[in-house]
């Protein structure tokens, strides 16, 4: 299967670029390669599912059938039906955004398609110069002719491509030159403390270094990991710095030495270094994560660095194997949600803690088997009772100082507690020799060590975005903030009055 991906910039606003470009029948009206153009039974040029028949300038005929159309997203995708050349399995795809700085338009042609071997070549530059490139030449000579009164429905001049190479890979970004600098609204923390340390400022992004990218967030996750930087008891963020670990957005642009992204290519990230409270930002390319079209920025932005935790913490940290009875801890919240929904699915047991029944009733429609309300009844004995005095056989406990305790008391012989977080405060100093009464495995694990480097976190990636394809977890909604109200995110996840995920909107 080949792929093909090309993009430019558009001087023109978003919104005039798309009003063109939606218009499913309108091609024949700016594209140099087509004489004529209708749409088969008289459907809307926008209804999903409308077929167009077109003839080219050279005779040639085609159909195609329109799949997708969002005003929204400014996004179209079509699959060839009937041509005159062995375009096999040909699905294309365009996609418009503003450019941040200006009013300008980025404009994002890509396509794949299966070729006879002997004409691969032949057929790749067919498709990148013949259509794509000589597209967009035309839609700006179509604006050209607009802007100077023109008549629109002109039909422009044969488009002069310069030669180039196949292409079946995406072609290189814009490049920025060396030092040029440029500047963005962030969540700014100038001294370690409480949530009102969160204060936007516009700070100035550095000149984009050869070896890495600039993004464009559109969504940012919360997690409280960004609060132990906050309060300094990690020691990720140096005051003064921007804090975050977790965003999805578009690359905006790619330094020199960099491949394998491309302006315009929707990625994400759960990874240090810090900075995702911000607008933009550059960064390093080795962990960033290419987005399917499957995958929207939110669900990312929400569940990325949650559910790579919940690969690892489930499928490495400890093995949830059929059978077993798994506890989980702060089942409501972001990563809590998708252990309880995967250990299901994993054939255990599951067990959830909340502290509230509007909390429980939430965990229940997730699949948790048993679920202990902590504020009214103590958990350990619970636990002990539902398993007729077996206990756990793992225990995910992400609150520290408040379960632990009952955490060792509610496992059974040769339990395993995994402790990955401490949302309630350090857990003090506890005598290993305690642990031996029930032969009990304590494993603390550290985010960075399962996933700071491509091969360590591919895995991770793959396997939760197929469990989000299989429906073997979701990820609600999440609770939205505007980046300026990062504190308010912050003190509504300390004082734990939200469930599941929460985002910031740039």
């Amino acid at each position: 299967m080949v792929k093909v991906c090309q993009s430019t910039i558009i001087e023109a606003p978003v919104d005039e670029v798309w009003a063109i470009l939606r218009d499913f029948n309108g091609h024949d009206r700016w594209h140099p390669a087509i004489a004529f153009s209708e749409i088969e039974g008289g459907e809307p040029v926008d209804a999903v599912g409308a077929v167009r028949h077109f003839r080219l300038n050279d005779g040639g005929e085609l159909r195609e059938q329109l799949l997708a159309l969002s005003d929204k997203d400014r996004r179209l995708s079509y699959c060839l039906l009937e041509a005159p050349l062995p375009l096999m399995g040909y699905v294309a795809s365009i996609r418009l955004k503003p450019v941040t700085d200006g009013n300008a338009t980025f404009w994002e042609w890509r396509s794949e398609f299966q070729p006879p071997a002997h004409r691969r070549d032949e057929l790749v530059r067919l498709v990148t110069e013949g259509i794509y490139r000589a597209g967009f030449a035309a839609v700006r000579n179509l604006l050209k002719r607009r802007s100077v009164g023109s008549p629109a429905e002109t039909r422009p001049p044969q488009a002069i491509v310069a030669p180039g190479p196949p292409i079946d890979m995406p072609q290189a970004a814009p490049r920025i030159a060396p030092g040029q600098t440029a500047t963005t609204r962030a969540i700014l923390v100038e001294r370690y403390g409480g949530p009102e340390e969160l204060q936007l400022r516009d700070i100035e992004l550095p000149p984009l270094p050869s070896n890495e990218v600039r993004i464009r967030h559109t969504v940012i996750g919360v997690n409280f990991i960004d609060v132990y930087c906050r309060t300094g008891f990690f020691d990720l963020l140096k005051p003064p710095g921007v804090p975050g670990m977790e965003a999805a957005g578009m690359i905006e642009a790619v330094g020199s030495a960099v491949s394998g992204f491309s302006a315009g290519d929707r990625v994400a990230y759960a990874c240090p270094p810090v900075g995702a409270y911000s607008e933009r930002r550059n960064m390093a390319p080795e962990l960033l994560v290419h987005l399917s079209d499957d995958i929207t920025d939110e669900i990312a932005a929400a569940g990325l660095l949650k559910g790579v935790s919940a690969s690892f913490l489930l499928h490495d940290v400890h093995v949830v194997k059929p059978g077993e009875i798994v506890l989980i801890h702060a089942a409501a919240g972001g990563i809590g949600q998708l252990l309880v929904q995967w250990a299901r699915h994993l054939g255990a047991t599951v067990v959830a803690t909340v502290s509230s029944d509007d909390k429980a009733r939430i965990v229940e429609r997730l699949g948790a088997h048993h679920v202990i309300v902590y504020s009214r009844e103590d958990f350990a004995d619970a636990v002990m009772r539902l398993t007729a005095g077996r206990g756990a056989d793992v225990a995910y406990d992400a609150v520290g100082n408040d379960t632990f305790a009952g955490s060792l008391a509610a496992l059974a012989v040769r339990g395993h507690l995994v402790s990955f977080g401490q949302a309630s405060g350090p857990i003090g100093n506890w005598d290993i020799g305690r642990f031996a009464s029930k032969s009990l495995t304590i494993s603390r694990p550290n985010y960075g060590h399962f996933t700071d480097t491509p091969e360590k976190l591919a895995p991770h990636v793959a396997r939760f975005f197929q469990a989000l394809r299989q429906g073997v977890v979701r990820v609600e909604a999440p609770t939205r903030y505007d980046l300026a109200n990062a504190a308010d995110a912050h003190r509504d996840l300390e004082s734990r009055r939200t469930t599941g995920a929460l985002v910031l909107l740039p």
